[in-house]
């Protein structure tokens, strides 16, 4: 099993979600330069890491969406491979168009760091079969720009279509339907606010986000 870590300058998660993939896979993955024109061959997931690519200058994620890496990040979404952004991972998904919607300032307009409650609205996914449906499980949340909007068309078909991965049971940033995480309609992308990296550990406060990286290793690899 090989996976990839993409950094940009900003990123403050990158070595979070690698030491994560390691712990669950014991493997570390490659650590992919976002000026890379290319990925390591034989990469079988992705993961985009939360912090702030260059600053979150113009939006959160608009600029490293548009760094050469990401093209190649879409072909190989596209063609099947499982995608995770995560906090400003998520913004980069949104920009790219890989998830519809934006995350916009927090409702508070405060920058906001605490454990997060989560339902989990589809079990079904690569991402999420390690869960119950319907489960409660608690993630950390850090993020200014973590409300999840768009149109109510797109909300009524990502809803419809079980695109849904996780939602606040108190909706801490002000997300259209409490929404915390979507599933690209293939299913192999997922974008989400909390930081499931950050819950692998009994040293983390509670292993709840392990379960995602053990459900994605055992179903793909």
């Amino acid at each position: 099993m090989k996976s990839a870590v993409i950094v940009f300058p900003g990123s403050n998660c990158d070595r979070d979600m690698a030491s994560a993939i390691e712990s669950v896979s014991g493997r570390a993955p490659e650590m992919v330069w976002h000026r890379d024109s290319d990925l390591p061959a034989g990469v079988d997931f992705i993961a985009i890491p939360g912090g702030f690519s260059y600053g979150d200058y113009l939006r959160s994620g608009a600029m490293a969406a548009r760094s050469p890496i990401i093209a190649v990040v879409r072909e190989a979404a596209e063609r099947g491979t499982p995608v995770l952004g995560v906090c400003n991972g998520f913004q980069i998904l949104t920009e790219t168009g890989l998830l519809p919607g934006a995350l916009m300032r927090n409702k508070s307009m405060h920058f906001t760091c605490r454990d997060a409650a989560l339902r989990v609205e589809n079990a079904r996914s690569v991402f999420t079969h390690g869960y119950d449906e319907g489960e409660t499980i608690h993630v950390p949340v850090a993020h200014h720009d973590g409300n999840y909007q768009t149109d109510a068309d797109v909300l009524d078909r990502i809803e419809g279509e079980g695109q849904v991965a996780f939602r606040y049971l108190d909706d801490i940033n002000g997300s259209a339907r409490g929404i915390a995480g979507i599933l690209n309609a293939k299913g192999n992308v997922l974008g989400m606010m909390p930081h499931p990296e950050r819950a692998i550990e009994k040293a983390h406060g509670n292993m709840d986000g392990r379960r995602l990286f053990e459900g994605l290793f055992e179903k793909v690899f």
